[in-house]
């Protein structure tokens, strides 16, 4: 099955993926706008729709995967070249791969691209495997997981539904950081400086940078503190956290 999504302009989309590593297998514009794009096993097809704006789409498709991590490097790599960062908010911009507890723990990224069409890339659920716990931002095979048992994981768990899956970046800031205030200083400190570097995003994406600052040093004071074997289960998160703040305006 091959998704047609809808755009105004059929070559600002041949661009934008031409530079993820798509190549164009068909392009037409008339009598009516057409484009075909492809990258290895992956099909997405669009046509011209005059007047549909990109915060107006509700249009969206699920590529399947068997890993997350590949590809989301593969399409940020693209982006950056193309934009000289990671573009958080706006059209386009991505999601990072995360756990989705709102599909059973399979670890997913959104790309929506110039035209506001959200292509969801999720992996692929195991046929058989244990259930196991894992925080947001795994992409292993046992990331297919139950809900984790602490308060602050499972509020993490829920604003990632809430911004990477809804699309809604502050009702997911709210959540997250009610929990960080409830929790106090008793939470795993895994689990806290993950829930800090995700809070630091979400303030980006809600266009308070400010306070993605103050995030940011909340969570370089936590991390001085980090035991070496906490430090490295966190460390995808604390690499995320510096990436964006090499990100941050001024």
């Amino acid at each position: 099955m091959v998704p047609a999504l809808p755009c105004r302009d059929i070559d600002e989309l041949r661009d934008f993926w031409t530079a993820l590593g798509f190549d164009v297998t068909y392009r037409q514009l008339r009598p009516n706008p057409y484009l075909a794009v492809r990258r290895g096993g992956v099909d997405i097809h669009y046509f011209g729709l005059d007047g549909i704006e990109p915060q107006d789409s509700y249009s969206t498709c699920i590529v399947v995967v068997e890993d997350t991590a590949p590809v989301f490097e593969a399409f940020a790599a693209g982006l950056r070249d193309r934009y000289g960062r990671l573009p958080l908010t706006g059209f386009p911009r991505i999601t990072r791969p995360r756990r989705r507890a709102n599909a059973g723990g399979t670890t997913g990224f959104s790309l929506v691209d110039p035209a506001g069409n959200w292509v969801r890339v999720m992996r692929r659920s195991p046929a058989a495997a244990a259930p196991t716990t894992h925080a947001a931002g795994a992409s292993a095979v046992d990331a297919y997981a139950a809900r984790p048992e602490g308060r602050l994981a499972r509020a993490l768990d829920d604003a990632v539904v809430q911004a990477d899956s809804h699309g809604d970046p502050v009702q997911a800031r709210k959540i997250l950081a009610g929990a960080l205030r409830r929790a106090g200083d008793d939470p795993d400190a895994a689990d806290r400086v993950r829930a800090l570097a995700y809070l630091a995003e979400l303030a980006v994406r809600a266009g308070d940078p400010d306070a993605a600052r103050t995030h940011l040093d909340d969570l370089d004071v936590l991390a001085g503190a980090l035991a070496p074997d906490v430090r490295t289960v966190v460390g995808p998160a604390l690499a995320e956290a510096a990436d964006l703040r090499t990100a941050l305006p001024g």
